[in-house]
């Protein structure tokens, strides 16, 4: 089949070939891009070919500079029908792909740190379609009315399960409340330091507040599910502009794991619906002390509230737009519409 005869088969809602191209994709000892991964997977499972180029990671940083001759050869060999780049930095691995269609989906530092910002509108110039993670990270970029796709989860593997038995596996009694943390502390962005305060507040008050710790090295995804299930609360304290739409919220939703968050990303909007959750904003405070101590009393205040109803959350009902399967069928009508144009 010719190159235009297979781009009409695609047009008409056959499968597509598409070449994804990442800097992050998980390893055993490293979990960035997980949700990359999960979407290619969907795609996968809904009948489109997808092949994965990935840049730097594995060759080192040099390879941004190196990777888009053997981007182009790639796409020459394959006929693909679309590029799909994932985060800003990648985008210039796609650069020497002119004769067919290239998107790029935005995650939150490619936007939101101003000197990977320039390098991401620089480089995505004559890209056919920007996806962004959440409305906020459109709205930095100056593309309010851009196309706004959350990652998903998959609802079939985030299952709620038996409580009281995942619990006892890990150790917390019925009296404890576990407080989750959604990453490594050793990631200073996601606010390690902020969470063990909100803790400490909340033990002051008289809560039998138990931290818990979601990432852990070669941890195998029913861990995460287990730790999720087992969850009081999830408390989220990533540093303000950290983020675009963090996906262990939306796997804490898909989990009914009720939400205590800073206001950051997408997060308001994603719990908008939620309850009990809570979204807290940061002080506008000039003083950073003040501030601080204003915002841990505020999460702590909510957090409070929200443990003492123990009950799960309605995530799970009303957010099923996040299903990773839903998230896919989003993502592949951007390709039909940029291979209709």
């Amino acid at each position: 089949m010719s190159a235009g005869a297979a781009r009409r088969a695609a047009q008409a809602g056959d499968g597509l070939r598409v070449l994804t191209v990442t800097n992050r994709w998980p390893s055993p000892t490293h979990h960035g891009g997980i949700f990359v991964k999960h979407l290619v997977e969907a795609l996968r499972r809904q009948g489109h070919t997808v092949d994965v180029e990935l840049v730097a990671q594995g060759r080192g940083k040099l390879d941004y500079a190196l990777a888009a001759p053997r981007v182009r050869a790639a796409v020459r060999a394959a006929g693909y029908d679309v590029v799909h780049v994932h985060y800003g930095l990648s985008a210039p691995a796609a650069a020497l792909v002119t004769d067919l269609p290239r998107v790029v989906s935005l995650y939150g530092s490619d936007i939101n740190v101003w000197w990977q910002r320039w390098i991401t509108k620089l480089s995505t110039r004559g890209f056919a379609a920007a996806i962004y993670v959440s409305r906020r990270l459109a709205a930095t970029a100056g593309d309010s009315g851009g196309i706004v796709i959350p990652n998903g989860v998959d609802f079939g593997q985030f299952v709620p399960g038996d409580r009281g038995a995942v619990r006892a596996a890990l150790g917390i009694r019925p009296d404890d409340r576990a407080v989750l943390f959604g990453a490594s502390p050793s990631r200073a962005v996601k606010g390690w330091d902020l969470f063990g305060a909100v803790v400490d507040e909340l033990k002051s008050r008289g809560m039998r507040a138990v931290p818990m710790v979601l990432s852990e090295p070669g941890q195998p995804t029913s861990g995460v599910v287990a730790k999720l299930d087992a969850a009081d609360l999830l408390l989220f304290t990533s540093r303000r502009g950290s983020e675009g739409s963090p996906t262990v919220v939306k796997e804490a939703v898909a989990m009914g794991l009720p939400i205590v968050s800073v206001d950051v990303g997408d997060v308001a909007e994603l719990l908008s619906d939620v309850e009990p959750s809570a979204v807290v904003p940061f002080p506008e405070r000039k003083d950073e002390s003040a501030a601080r101590r204003e915002l841990v009393n505020r999460l702590a205040e909510e957090a409070v509230s929200v443990l003492r109803k123990q009950s799960r959350a309605n995530g799970r009902q009303t957010c099923a737009r996040l299903d990773l399967d839903a998230v896919a069928a989003r993502v592949v009508a951007v390709y039909r519409d940029v291979l209709r144009q």
